[in-house]
């Protein structure tokens, strides 16, 4: 049986946690959903996405209740989690935080921007998703600030973005631009010519790095284009050119470990 193979970061690899950007690989979905799809609300056989989610949550090393994501809505709204809750309950926000081990944060995604932040000194973690209205509706300083309030210092704080929709393969009509632009005119920056009038090639992961670095802390990505991998990624925006009825979600999630309180190290 093939199991997960998410991607870690060397920026957030630290004894204090667990975490995975994980891919397509190691998953029970087939169809136009194969591989490891966990999206509760795609069309999916219902059975293979909770065997998908087993398979995650066991990869970091947490009981299946508590893989927890939320009804995403790509909004800038950010709850703090203090224990679990059932797939059929998930709260509508976009963004989590927790202090508490044993309760993995996770991101559905494809396409837009999962970000996983950590402050492994004062054992504090984040799981963000930012499509471009989150992003730059705030969702991203909210997580921080929200980190801050239950304990993280902003300077020890380090997010990283994962597989997310390139610039080469994200193209925005006139609107798009107006108004981004509109927000601030260095936004220009992020845009590069389309082969189409008016349109423009937009660079989310470098504008979600941007907003990171701005609000003070550590900011990495991956490197990886969910449009142009079909093998390892899921992606909105691909199934959307090519008419296709569904499509599946990869998940990001992060965990801290608990303590042996008698040596003060994580187990």
């Amino acid at each position: 049986m093939t199991q997960p193979d998410p991607i870690r970061s060397n920026a957030l690899d630290n004894e204090s946690i667990q975490h995975g950007f994980f891919t397509r690989t190691g998953g029970v979905s087939t169809g136009m959903f194969h591989g490891l799809n966990v999206g509760l609300g795609s069309s999916d056989d219902r059975q293979n996405v909770l065997e998908n989610r087993r398979r995650v949550a066991e990869c970091l090393h947490v009981s299946p209740d508590h893989l927890l994501t939320v009804h995403q809505i790509h909004s800038p709204d950010v709850i703090e989690v203090t224990g679990g809750w059932s797939n059929e309950d998930r709260p509508k926000a976009d963004a989590m935080v927790t202090n508490l081990p044993g309760l993995a944060l996770g991101a559905l995604t494809a396409d837009c921007g999962p970000v996983l932040f950590c402050d492994p000194k004062n054992r504090v973690i984040g799981a963000a998703h930012a499509g471009w209205k989150g992003a730059t509706g705030g969702v991203l300083e909210n997580t921080i600030d929200a980190m801050v309030g239950i304990g993280a210092a902003r300077t020890d704080i380090t997010a990283v973005l994962g597989p997310t929709i390139s610039s080469n393969a994200y193209e925005v009509g006139p609107e798009f631009v107006e108004r981004l632009i509109d927000m601030n005119p260095t936004n220009k920056d992020f845009l590069s010519p389309s082969t189409r009038h008016g349109h423009a090639m937009f660079d989310l992961p470098g504008y979600i790095i941007m907003r990171l670095k701005a609000a003070g802390v550590n900011a990495h990505w991956t490197g990886d284009c969910t449009y142009g991998d079909e093998a390892r990624f899921y992606s909105y925006r691909r199934c959307t050119h090519r008419d296709e009825p569904d499509y599946g979600r990869q998940i990001s999630a992060i965990t801290l470990k608990k303590l042996d309180t008698d040596h003060g190290t994580a187990l």
